[in-house]
């Protein structure tokens, strides 16, 4: 590895499985300490595990994290601050999917996307600023979807909760650029990747894994479906000092879909 992100302090949520464990994987690989964070505590301790076994100890830490209480937002700085000596990558990469159309979703999952996919955010990076100021050059790297930037008639609260991901990235990049502090916000927009997540969408579904693999490919002008490493050196180049010239700007990780 070439260490882009040699001195680089993250934060990355969601990262007991997925997309966030492969960010926090690769984001060590290239040199960066990491504090991994998830609601499920024991899956980010076994993601820390996975990169202390690799780069060494002291690399990355972990701490059981629900994104969507301010209060555990305000423990996560605090464990950044005392465990990595500061803080000035932050990966908002915690998010749930919500089914239903606009008759049969429940206010309640309403209620529940938002606050997981986007509220979260908000606290998150409030939170994080006076920190991350402390410690710039910075970023921020939200992970919304592709689905925040193209509809489905199945999942208006996934769509409008990641598409408020995308906007609010650039009203805080705008912010942040206009008081000089040195830090960038972007939004990475995946389309679908081979994560834990589509073991349950094969199973509600009634479908093996492999045919739902070949279903969701056969979308995808590329014709396969992204694996989490293809996010994750995305996030690893909006980490790095190589995309300093970059903020406000979202990254489609696609397959080409957004191009039809």
């Amino acid at each position: 590895m070439t260490k882009r992100c040699e001195g680089k302090l993250a934060l990355v949520t969601g990262a007991a499985q997925g997309l966030g464990r492969a960010h926090a994987i690769r984001l060590a690989q290239e040199g960066a300490r990491v504090l991994a964070t998830d609601i499920n505590g024991e899956g980010a301790a076994e993601t820390a595990e996975i990169v202390n076994s690799e780069q060494g100890e002291g690399t990355a830490f972990a701490i059981a994290h629900d994104v969507t209480d301010p209060a555990a937002w305000d423990a996560a700085i605090e464990a950044a601050h005392e465990q990595l000596g500061g803080l000035n990558v932050l990966v908002n990469n915690a998010g749930i999917g919500v089914g239903g159309n606009i008759e049969t979703c429940t206010f309640e999952d309403w209620q529940r996307c938002f606050d997981i996919n986007i509220n979260s955010i908000f606290h998150g990076c409030q939170k994080a600023l006076p920190l991350m100021r402390e410690h710039a050059p910075g970023s921020i790297i939200n992970i919304s979807s592709i689905a925040g930037l193209i509809a489905s008639d199945t999942m208006p609260a996934y769509n409008s909760s990641k598409a408020a991901v995308w906007m609010l990235s650039k009203s805080i990049a705008l912010h942040c650029a206009k008081n000089n502090m040195q830090i960038r916000c972007n939004s990475v927009h995946p389309t679908f990747v081979d994560t834990p997540i589509l073991d349950g969408t094969a199973k509600n579904h009634n479908l093996e894994k492999d045919v739902l693999m070949e279903k969701l490919a056969r979308q995808i002008p590329l014709k396969f479906v992204g694996e989490p490493n293809d996010i994750a050196n995305a996030v690893v180049y909006l980490a790095s000092d190589e995309s300093r010239f970059m903020t406000g700007a979202e990254i489609k990780l696609d397959g080409g879909i957004s191009a039809m």
